[in-house]
């Protein structure tokens, strides 16, 4: 039964949801502080470079 619930709760994640905690779980894995920086600053750049060229101004 537990198995069965962990099932729906995955199909029923939305993708932001499942992203968020993806996002987090990658920052609580920093050894220290610069660490959490850098993650921080890698995933700014992410985000950053998802958006085309020409919405840049818009955020």
């Amino acid at each position: 039964m537990y198995l069965l619930s962990r099932i729906f709760l995955f199909l029923t994640k939305s993708y932001e949801t499942a992203q968020k905690e993806r996002e987090e779980a990658y920052l609580a894995e920093s050894a220290d502080i610069y660490d959490l920086e850098f993650r921080m600053r890698k995933l700014d750049r992410e985000k950053a470079g998802r958006n085309p060229s020409w919405m840049n101004h818009y955020s």
